[in-house]
């Protein structure tokens, strides 16, 4: 194949405009022969906004094989042109030691789904337990808590089939270096299953929520027609081991016995987490981020990103709404970011504990809501902590949902960002720092009058129309719940944000609290084999700290598959029926 970078074309061109650049490229005629070409990236070059211009990768095959294409490439001198073999994904050698009972997989987000798969499609029958229900129930489950506040603890926006990236975003783009062709499978894994085909060279690849409802079902019946099982609403409680080599799994409807566990169990499995290391099982704590979302316009954003925010002109353009990414300091030297940045999103209700309370960001397919919301949130640590035990990193986002939960009594809080700034330096001042609010010593900021609150509410409702927001909400004094330094990182963030985006720290930016399950908060260790000092355990995925999103957990889904394949022959072939 001949690969050809930086393709440029004004947005919204013809068709056929394209293949005419191509051939132009490669300095050819258009004639009967054979030429054929796939997108391999796009993207969007918007730094002469608003002149903007699609920029392609694309793959070109030649009639007459590798020898013509190599010989047209050495000819152009071009450093743009290169001739490359496509990277195609392989299952690695089944290894020779029998199998002696088939493996269970715990979780079925993206690597437990992803590892199970690959067992299931190569003879290997692997059983897949979640502890929450399939997707269709799920999404009941969750609009139900949406709108009445009842929280299932066991199907939410945490647990359930697909894992928490289901009432994401559904981004699927991931850092992570791929020689191996990984991220192409699991692209066209979600495309065979009714993905998008657009996810498979945009730059930044997008799903959305509504589109994975679609999608989780038909990888579920693929699992199935592959030789797999599936049992929901069934909770690893922990594991049964001799001499330090793993005998069974043990769940609340009883003893599954395996010498083969994939522990996969998302970043919010806090109960597991806590029977786990109760029963010895090796984990350290790991550092994550805290903070809160912020709203905004689309129209801002996409006036800032593009130099337009006209709706019709966009889709001319073949523009969808903008995304952005944001990096600064605070004045302690903190890092903060912008996270999961959703382009015409909504804000969700993520909690998954009684009496805590969390928020993340969904967009559907088609990112039209209006607003756009992203994360700004801050690195924190055993600084943070206060204690180096492996769990104090979970007791710190406990604590700090709690407090949400109370400064909402049980609804989203929300605050303007200019009061909530005005607020803190009125009750801290410009320099203000301090430790941790502990919501059991310092009493929660005193709570409106119910019609003091409406008004408040009412207030927030007509200045953000439409808020976007899913699962109630109500105003309240957000500038109260971080530790006192973190939120003067976060204002001084948000005011220079506010410089390379007009208007993101206005009057048309809406805070939302509070923003804590972006990654794990502890690791369990593995070696090189992908195994715990436990023999045949396998941590795997975000939960267990080697992932962070939907990409890269399915990826490491897929590297713990590869492991127990060259160790174990597939249970098909052991009973001759492969």
């Amino acid at each position: 194949m001949i690969r050809i970078n930086q393709l440029k074309l004004p947005c919204g061109h013809g068709e056929g405009d394209l293949e005419i650049r191509i051939l132009k490229t490669l300095k050819m005629k258009r004639t009967a022969e054979s030429l054929t070409y796939r997108i391999v990236r796009h993207s969007v070059d918007a730094r002469k906004k608003p002149l903007l211009y699609d920029v392609y990768t694309v793959d070109v095959g030649l009639g007459g094989g590798p020898a013509r294409e190599k010989s047209l490439v050495s000819r152009l001198k071009n450093h743009n042109i290169q001739y490359c073999r496509p990277v195609v994904y392989r299952f690695p050698k089944a290894g020779e030691t029998p199998m002696p009972d088939r493996p269970v997989v715990i979780g079925a987000g993206p690597a437990g789904l992803f590892c199970t798969l690959l067992l299931a499609k190569n003879g290997y029958r692997p059983l897949l337990i979640e502890r929450g229900r399939p997707v269709e129930k799920r999404q009941e489950d969750i609009r139900r808590f949406w709108e009445s506040g009842r929280l299932d603890p066991a199907s939410n926006v945490q647990f359930g089939e697909g894992g928490a990236g289901t009432f994401s975003d559904g981004k699927l783009n991931t850092l992570v270096n791929d020689k191996e062709g990984r991220a192409a499978f699991v692209l066209e894994t979600f495309v065979k299953a009714g993905g998008p085909p657009e996810i498979l060279y945009e730059a930044k690849p997008h799903v959305g929520s509504d589109r994975l409802l679609r999608i989780l079902p038909r990888l579920r019946a693929e699992i199935l027609e592959a030789g797999g099982e599936i049992r929901f609403e069934t909770c690893c409680l922990g594991f049964r081991t001799e001499q330090g080599v793993l005998t069974g799994v043990e769940t609340d409807k009883g003893l599954i016995e395996t010498h083969t566990a994939v522990l996969a169990p998302g970043h919010s499995a806090r109960d597991t987490f806590e029977r786990l290391f109760a029963q010895g099982i090796p984990m350290i704590q790991k550092n994550f981020a805290v903070g809160m979302r912020v709203s905004h316009p689309q129209a801002m954003i996409d006036r800032s990103q593009y130099g337009i925010d006209d709706p019709a002109r966009m889709r001319a353009m073949g523009l969808t709404a903008a995304p952005y990414k944001l990096t600064g300091k605070g004045r302690s030297g903190r890092g903060v970011y912008s996270f999961c940045m959703c382009p015409g999103g909504q804000v969700v209700n993520a909690s998954s504990e009684p009496g805590k309370l969390a928020v993340n960001g969904m967009s559907l397919y088609a990112r039209d809501s209006g607003r756009a919301n992203s994360a700004i949130v801050m690195t924190v640590g055993a600084e943070e902590f206060g204690s180096d035990h492996p769990l104090a990193g979970m007791e710190f986002q406990r604590k700090l949902e709690e407090r949400a939960w109370q400064l909402g009594q049980g609804r989203i809080p929300v605050e303007a960002y200019t009061e909530l700034k005005e607020k803190f330096e009125q009750t801290y001042g410009q320099d203000g720092a301090g430790d941790f609010r502990d919501p059991d010593t310092e009493p929660a900021a005193p709570r409106r009058e119910e019609a003091e609150q409406k008004a408040a509410d009412a207030a927030v409702m007509e200045r953000f129309s439409p808020v976007c927001i899913e699962g109630g909400w109500t105003a309240a004094p957000l500038y109260t719940l971080l530790p006192v330094d973190m939120t003067r990182d976060f204002i001084d963030v948000m005011e220079d944000f506010g410089r390379r985006i007009k208007g993101f720290n206005g009057e048309e930016a809406l805070v939302i609290g509070l923003e804590s399950r972006t990654s794990s908060p502890v690791r369990i260790p593995r070696g090189k084999d992908m195994q715990s000092q436990i023999e045949g355990l396998y941590p795997c995925g975000e939960g267990a700290g080697y992932a962070g999103g939907i990409m890269s957990a399915a990826m490491d889904g897929m590297k713990t598959a590869e492991a127990i394949r060259k160790k174990y022959s597939p249970m098909a072939e052991q009973d001759g029926t492969d």
